[in-house]
């Protein structure tokens, strides 16, 4: 073919020239691929997890309806008690609430853009890098908001109910819920983009440096709360004392005392004159003044997506980290070597089970957040004064929430352990190791990763409260009781019913296998905390209906006495046996005969 003038061809000049979207047309795409995975997620629920679903969808309606129920009490008797207390609330409870998303938007921000196969996938792609932080952003918001809506909802419900408000209100309550949750994940996200571009150096000093200041603040606080001098509950000098501890949270620059303000303004609406005018008028000033600071939030993050993402990506990708490295394998070494010889296989997937904790963000972050929360929860306990009744109660729950968090984590990032060595198992299977070695490493792992903490916060939730020495060795033993267990139950299921070829621990777990393991691990759960609680409160019983010869007192005598705290505790311990080692034992059979 003859050439032309320009050094190309009429196929060439015929040929249509490649163009970008436009911004609008990105955004399209995007969108369509959003709803498209969200629909497909859906119908891979319905069809495959409908237990699941199903089990998600009644307990979060029974969780939803059991919230209303007690904050519509607590707004009652609030409201007859005292008249300033309620604002107060709000801002505290959406001051905290804000903190808590600014992390968790942070980490689930982290996860998607620089961690994630989809996000590798995307760049790729003449896409713009804002669209991809958009994308990602959107997923980042939902998955960290849903507990905010599911928490927060019956509480407003509840207070727009009480207060008769007119259905304005109720109209609000979604767009005020949605622009506040959108500036503190937005806050996050920009720090999440800064850190990982401009810092890469000091990136882990950064973050360790606000977990400090965050720990710090929180030991502070609870230390507030302890030293100060004992006074009457609900009396008018602790009512004082509280309000002035929790009057840092009612700062007007604060998008919590917005929201809060906003949605006291809207619920004062429903009346009639010019005072409901005045009502509606303050509170959609303060619906616009959360939707512009978010919106404003959004056009700053995006524009530092465009600057700072890709360059933050590569940066990160070609980071090697040699000197934390050398100092954690001389950790890994020292693990490894430690002890006779013929544990070394099990030593040594200890350490790279160790290493692949270490390196994946998402869980060791979730893991201190969910229990930092709880330990600060548990610091402020001696805030109030209780009887012995109410304390025992009060410390058998805290072991049960304990558990319960624990049986998050495990069916979450334990019991996918196994199927996630499926691309690897063929290593493994060339390796002079004993597959029972395996599961017993993962076992190890998961006891261990979870005892330490779970029985640090069991003690200290009963030395807030004051309990007896005997009823704290009987939480601890309950607390090593369900590490134990739902260590076993998630390792042994996992091996039971492993699946190799799928990549994803969320699937995984959000399975039929992972939705079994959750539900056993509750059943557990309550089972240990009901037998241990029983000798204990019948002991009060027994103290406050006295003594008596008649046959059911006698037995409610002995079920107090030692004799029945002594057979609660070996009832336990015998669950804890069978909880942990029937699922490992039948996950040894079925992995010992796996064919992958």
């Amino acid at each position: 073919m003859t050439p032309v003038a320009g050094g190309r061809s009429p196929r060439e000049r015929a040929a249509p020239t490649a163009t970008l979207l436009t911004v609008e047309a990105e955004s399209r795409l995007f969108l369509r691929l959003r709803t498209t995975v969200a629909w497909h997620t859906l119908r891979g629920m319905l069809a495959g997890a409908r237990l699941r679903l199903g089990l998600v969808a009644v307990l979060s309606a029974m969780f939803w309806v059991s919230l209303y129920g007690l904050f519509g009490e607590a707004f009652v008797f609030l409201e007859s008690l005292h008249a300033e207390v309620v604002p107060l609330l709000f801002n505290t409870f959406f001051s905290s609430l804000m903190v808590m998303l600014v992390f968790s938007a942070g980490i689930l921000v982290y996860s998607g853009l620089f961690c994630s196969p989809e996000s590798r996938l995307l760049l790729t792609l003449p896409a713009r890098a804002e669209a991809v932080f958009a994308h990602k952003f959107q997923e980042a918001l939902w998955f960290s908001c849903w507990g905010f809506v599911l928490l927060g909802s019956p509480m407003l419900v509840a207070y727009g109910a009480i207060r008769d408000a007119g259905w304005l209100y109720f109209v609000l309550v979604v767009p005020f819920m949605v622009s506040f949750a959108v500036i503190p994940a937005t806050i996050g996200a920009i720090c999440c983009l800064a850190l990982v571009a401009w810092m890469p150096r000091l990136r882990i000093h950064a973050f360790s440096a606000a977990v400090a200041a965050v720990c710090l603040g929180g030991l502070w606080l609870g230390w507030s709360f302890v030293g100060r001098s004992p006074a009457d509950p609900l009396s008018p000098a602790w009512f004082e004392r509280t309000f002035a501890r929790l009057a840092i949270t009612e700062q007007k620059l604060l998008p919590s005392w917005w929201l809060s303000s906003g949605l006291i303004e809207a619920a004062l609406a429903g009346g009639e004159g010019d005072e409901s005018g005045t009502a509606i008028a303050e509170a959609i000033r303060f619906l616009a003044l959360l939707l512009a600071n978010a919106m404003f939030l959004q056009l700053l993050a995006g524009w530092l997506a465009r600057r700072a993402y890709r360059r933050g990506y590569s940066e990160l990708c070609a980071e090697v980290p040699a000197r934390r490295r050398r100092r954690m394998a001389r950790f890994d070494r020292a693990l490894a070597g430690t002890g006779p010889g013929l544990g070394r296989p099990l030593r040594l997937l200890l350490a790279k089970d160790l290493q692949i904790f270490r390196r994946d963000a998402s869980q060791w972050s979730q893991f201190v957040i969910f229990f930092g929360l709880l330990g600060f929860y548990f610091l402020n306990l001696r805030s109030f004064h209780y009887n012995a009744a109410y304390a025992s109660m009060i410390g058998f729950l805290n072991v049960a929430v304990v558990g319960l968090i624990l049986s998050t984590f495990t069916t979450r990032f334990v019991y996918p352990m196994i199927s996630l060595e499926g691309r690897r198992f063929w290593i493994l299977g060339l390796l002079p190791v004993h597959r029972d070695q395996i599961v017993w490493s993962k076992f190890v792992f998961a006891f261990v990763s979870g005892l330490v903490p779970c029985t640090i916060l069991v003690a200290l939730s009963d030395s807030m409260l004051g309990l007896r020495w005997p009823l704290v060795i009987q939480h601890e033993i309950c607390c090593v009781v369900l590490c134990a267990g739902l260590a076993g139950i998630a390792v042994g299921l996992g091996a039971r019913m492993p699946d190799l070829r799928e990549p994803s621990p969320a699937k995984i777990s959000s399975g039929f296998g992972g939705t079994l393991c959750l539900v056993i691990s509750s059943l557990f759960i309550m089972v240990v905390v009901l037998v241990a609680a029983v000798p204990t409160h019948l002991g009060l019983l027994a103290r406050a209906i006295g003594q008596g010869g008649d046959p059911a007192r006698r037995l409610l005598a002995w079920t107090a006495g030692p004799q029945g705290t002594a057979a609660s505790v070996a009832l336990v311990i015998a669950a804890g046996l069978v909880a942990t080692f029937l699922p490992l034992r039948l996950g040894l059979l079925a992995f010992r005969r796996l064919e992958p």
